[in-house]
């Protein structure tokens, strides 16, 4: 169900906190456990689900295609399986995929492969804005049809192959793509090999681990995969830990409020998802990992934040894999510490929710900060704030839940009236962010639109 439309206004600055708190599931595991295991053998269960739009998306699109999803509460779900090629849908039936990119790319790698599929899909008016050039051409290698031809954006038809090949793809920065192309490979006739020289997200192959029978991975300096087509996937019961991108806005406010202490139970530790941690050890943030354990083949553990003294961020283009959704509210962090940071292999980001580099240089522009991007490296000169001289902050209508959080955070760091429109936005990924910014001490208020 659709969140009705409201702005955010924040006013003023956060106190001081020392706290506990448990953030919202991982994303990208939630929308992936839904997507295997509805092409899985027999019944697989998922626990403590990341109940916001993105993934009530991929519930829906599911059941268009036949796919049967049981709710028993508390955020556990199970999925009807039965197995690969088993989707089924009337002829032109029509799947929205809201605002999630994700589901869009993954759910399009099964439906390539799944014989006699003919699909109208769409998303909402930021994804229809999202280039799908790259996916278009992996999944007609495979041997799927979309029209209207040499159109790159949704709304678009897509018509299955009957017989589809294995390819060879070398894969790029984009993890949602090389997950298309497995998820493509795994119904089609043959092998397909992908190779890897930058690792992106491994999500995918984490959760496909137990299936060896169907899918090898030779790990090295070139990380390889090899896709055996036409092989059954065991069911599984998997356990969603907490969103560590969700995570990394409560440690941004903690870092720079004085005083201030905080512990998240429970989140991710993929390493191919804590590039922002690390990033900002290396600037002097008091930032900590404890109690870290394997849960169904993901690394999960607790972080510790306190108060520090950071140093101006240097970001080289190998963090970019490591570190995609973060960089908005790393540029805050930027703005608010003094001297010239960087970040470098950053152009990708303009084909997300949002164009995030010229939208955050929009917000930056506003508290006069000076930003510059040149050459593909971006420049953000920190300063301290004349708060007096700063008129009111306000972000428009993006559609994207990550520049409204990080303005939030701008808000309750400086104490500046910021006004975020449409920041229902943010239920797509973190349902419970104002939930948690409350539960720090935080006031906002919301306004109807």
């Amino acid at each position: 169900m659709k969140s009705k439309k409201f702005s955010l206004v924040i006013k003023e600055s956060i106190k001081d906190f020392k706290k506990t708190i448990v953030v919202d599931s991982d994303k990208s595991t939630s929308i992936r456990s839904f997507l295997l295991g509805s092409i899985s053998q027999g019944i697989s269960s998922v626990k403590n689900v990341l109940e916001s739009e993105d993934v009530f998306s991929t519930i829906n699109c599911l059941k268009k295609l036949k796919v049967k999803v049981l709710y028993l509460g508390n955020k556990t779900y199970k999925i009807f399986g039965k197995g690969l090629g088993s989707y089924n849908a009337k002829n032109l039936t029509k799947l929205n995929f809201g605002n999630s990119g994700t589901l869009a790319r993954l759910i399009i790698g099964i439906i390539a492969s799944t014989p006699n599929i003919n699909l109208k899909v769409f998303g909402d008016k930021s994804l229809n804005k999202r280039n799908m050039k790259k996916l278009i051409y992996l999944m007609s290698e495979f041997g799927a049809e979309f029209f209207p031809k040499n159109k790159f954006f949704f709304p678009l038809r897509i018509s299955s192959s009957n017989y589809p090949i294995g390819i060879s793809y070398k894969s790029g920065t984009s993890a949602q793509l090389k997950s298309a192309v497995i998820l493509a490979g795994l119904n089609s006739y043959g092998h397909t090999e992908i190779t890897e020289n930058l690792k992106s997200r491994d999500h995918t192959e984490n959760m496909l681990k137990k299936n060896k029978h169907a899918i090898k991975i030779t790990n090295g300096r070139i990380k390889k995969i090899k896709v055996i087509g036409k092989q059954s996937l065991d069911n599984f019961s998997i356990y969603v830990p907490g969103d560590p991108s969700s995570a990394a806005f409560f440690t941004a406010l903690t870092l720079l409020k004085k005083n201030s202490y905080l512990r998240i139970k429970n989140v991710g530790l993929n390493p191919t998802r804590i590039g922002f941690y690390s990033l900002l050890k290396k600037s002097g943030a008091k930032i900590t990992f404890s109690n870290r354990r394997k849960v169904n083949n993901e690394i999960v553990g607790d972080i510790t934040v306190k108060s520090s003294s950071l140093r101006p961020i240097n970001a080289s283009k190998k963090y970019y894999l490591n570190t995609t959704d973060e960089y908005p509210i790393l540029f805050i962090i930027s703005a608010l510490v003094k001297g010239n940071s960087f970040f470098s292999g950053i152009s990708d980001l303009k084909n997300k929710e949002s164009n995030r580099i010229i939208e955050m240089q929009k917000i930056l522009k506003q508290i006069r900060v000076y930003s510059k991007l040149k050459n593909g490296k971006l420049l953000i000169r920190g300063q301290k704030f004349k708060k007096d001289k700063i008129k009111k902050i306000k972000v428009a209508d993006l559609g994207d839940h990550r520049i409204c959080m990080s303005a939030a955070i701008l808000g309750l760091l400086t104490g500046l009236e910021v006004k975020i429109n449409n920041f229902e936005t943010v239920g797509t990924s973190s349902p419970s962010f104002l939930k948690i910014v409350k539960q720090l001490g935080g006031s906002y208020e919301k306004k109807n639109l």
